[in-house]
């Protein structure tokens, strides 16, 4: 993931949460070693707010799936929102289900292009000296943008969702 190493990161205190089951529909896309393809997904997906069959809300989120057992080695990102089931979905958004975890939440107060900083210190600086680990039965973390986040000035309404379990 790119980041910006000379970049000191101050992460917020995250709070923690016990996460509900979720149900998110979206377009999937392989994750490039540099994210660079992530904007132009979003900007494929955001026609589709507020139209996705099933819709519950106007939260989105971004979820960065793991390889396989909860390695930070990540293979796809999927920009989505919340919907109540997966019926009547077009062809070419994708179905996730998310199962109830515990989660660390950072709220992430930069810019949007910044937030894979917020996430390398949430791996690098916290998770090492937190007592948690990844949990390795999650199918990854994910970003969740509230209805507080502007897609035009890309601040607002951020948070990083950190799956975790005791170390």
């Amino acid at each position: 993931m790119q980041t910006d190493k000379n970049l000191v990161v101050e992460l917020e205190t995250p709070r923690f949460e016990d996460g509900k089951l979720l149900l998110i529909a979206g377009l999937r896309e392989r994750l490039t070693d540099d994210t660079e393809n992530i904007p132009a997904l979003w900007q494929r997906f955001v026609p589709y707010i507020g139209d996705v069959p099933g819709q519950l809300g106007h939260i989105a989120y971004g979820v960065t799936l793991f390889k396989g057992g909860g390695s930070c080695d990540c293979e796809y990102y999927l920009a989505g929102v919340e919907v109540s089931d997966f019926s009547g979905l077009p062809a070419e958004l994708n179905p996730l289900r998310i199962p109830e975890h515990k989660y660390a939440v950072f709220p992430h107060l930069e810019h949007v292009s910044r937030i894979w900083n917020t996430i390398d210190a949430i791996g690098r600086k916290w998770l090492p000296t937190s007592g948690y680990e990844i949990a390795s039965d999650a199918p990854g973390f994910f970003e969740r943008y509230s209805e507080e986040f502007n897609p035009q000035t890309g601040t607002g309404g951020m948070e990083v969702w950190m799956p975790i379990k005791k170390a």
